[in-house]
C-alpha cells in the first residue's frame, strides 16, 4: 500500500508544477521514470503481487493515465523498440495496481486507513509515496524488510541511521538489539524529536554518540493498525476503486 495523497509543501515550488510522486529520477539502467514507479517496483521486487495506491480525488487522473492507459498509438509507434516493449511492461504492471480516493487529506493515518478494505484483514507492506529506496546489497530493502517481519512475526518498521542535527525531522526509534546491527525490539518511536530528548531518551546501545535510528517510510504491519487508526482518524465516508477491482 502507497500513501501518495499529499500536498509536496516540502518540495515547493516545483510541486506546483509536477505532483511528487511524478517527479522523475534515473535508475540504475539508466532509464528516466516517476518516483511512483520506482517506488511500485520496490514492491513488485520483493514478491508483492498487487499494489494500493491512495491519491487525492484531484489527482486520480494521473495516477489512472499513468498504470492504466498508455502512450496513444501515434506516440507508441514513434517510440523506440526497447521504450515499446517498456510501454507494454507497464501495462502489465499497471493491471496490478488499484488507485483508492482520499476525498479529503487529513493526514498519514487517514491516508492508510483508506485502504482498510482493500487490504482484506492481512498483513501488508506499506511504502511512502515520496520516497526512494535503494539497497546496498542485492536484496530489495522491501525484501529484507518482508523477511524480518517473517522471522519475528509482527510489525516490522524500516530504520535508517541519522545524525543528529536533522533529527528533527524525522519519526525515531529506541530499543533493544535482538540481533545487533540488524533486529531492533522498538520499546519508544517518537515524531521529530529536538536533540535534547533524543540524546536523553532515543540512544541506541553500540551506536555512536548522536547517531540515531529515524524511519525509513517502510513497514509491514499487521491488520491490527487499523483498529488503532480507527480510534484516531475520521472514518472515510467513500472509497473508490479502479476499474481492476
Amino acid at each position: 500500500m502507497i500513501p501518495a495523497a499529499g500536498f509536496g509543501t516540502r518540495m515547493f515550488p516545483a510541486t506546483l508544477a509536477v505532483k511528487k510522486e511524478f517527479l522523475p529520477i534515473i535508475d540504475r539502467d539508466g532509464r528516466a521514470k516517476p518516483i511512483i514507479l520506482a517506488i511500485v517496483e520496490e514492491a513488485l521486487s520483493a514478491g508483492i503481487e498487487e499494489v494500493c495506491i491512495v491519491v487525492q480525488k484531484g489527482s486520480r487522473t494521473f495516477f489512472e493515465d499513468f498504470f492504466k492507459t498508455g502512450p496513444s498509438p501515434e506516440l507508441f509507434q514513434k517510440l523506440s523498440k526497447p521504450n515499446q516493449e517498456y510501454s507494454q511492461y507497464l501495462q502489465e504492471l499497471g493491471q496490478r495496481v488499484t488507485i483508492l480516493t482520499q476525498d479529503v487529506q487529513e493526514g498519514f493515518g487517514h491516508a492508510v486507513f483508506c485502504a482498510k478494505e482493500w487490504v482484506n484483514n492481512e498483513p501488508f507492506l506499506l511504502l511512502l509515496g515520496d520516497h526512494i529506496y535503494l539497497s546496498s546489497i542485492e536484496i530489495s530493502c522491501a525484501r529484507q524488510l518482508l523477511d524480518i517481519y517473517s522471522q519475528v512475526r509482527q510489525s516490522a518498521i524500516g530504520l535508517r541511521l541519522t545524525p543528529s542535527d536533522v533529527i528533527h525531522h524525522y519519526g525515531c526509534a529506541a530499543g533493544v538489539w535482538q540481533e545487533q546491527d540488524a533486529i531492533l525490539s522498538v520499546t519508544q518511536v517518537y515524531e521529530k524529536p529536538d536533540i535534547e530528548y533524543a540524546r536523553q531518551h532515543l540512544s541506541v546501545e553500540g551506536l555512536p554518540e548522536d547517531l540515531f535510528l529515524s524511519m525509513f517510510g517502510m513497514y509491514v504491519l499487521d491488520p491490527k493498525i487499523f483498529d488503532y487508526l480507527a480510534e484516531h482518524t475520521a472514518v472515510p465516508a467513500v472509497m473508490r476503486y479502479s476499474s481492476n477491482n
